[in-house]
């Protein structure tokens, strides 16, 4: 489980190294938009934009519909899951950090007290 959590962490990770992407994913936090959208408002060409939704896709940070009225079109939407991989991987540094610093934090006491 934790190896399969530290897979998805590093893909996110990759996917959310490069500005345009994390711009990407800012625009769609807002709400769903289209691909030529996205590529306009980074002023990506619709290619680039195309190779940067692929990898957030292959990520699992986004998702794409079709809508029933324009089959040729894509919306593409957050997947809010998709941080929770990442979230958990925090928790547990930051769980781990604060056992350290508390360790510390006695160590210190005890030799004041000395």
């Amino acid at each position: 489980m934790a190896r399969n959590r530290g897979a998805t962490v590093d893909r996110v990770f990759n996917a959310l190294a490069d500005p345009t992407r994390r711009s990407v994913v800012e625009l769609l936090g807002s709400r769903p938009r289209r691909a030529g959208e996205l590529a306009a408002a980074t002023r990506t060409s619709p290619p680039t934009m195309s190779r940067h939704l692929r990898v957030l896709l292959d990520a699992g940070i986004a998702t794409d519909e079709r809508p029933k009225e324009d089959a040729r079109a894509r919306v593409f939407r957050l997947l809010p899951k998709s941080m929770q991989a990442v979230n958990d991987w925090l928790e547990q540094l930051q769980k781990e950090w604060d056992a350290q610093l508390g360790s510390f934090k006695r160590h210190v006491e005890r030799r004041k007290k000395k």
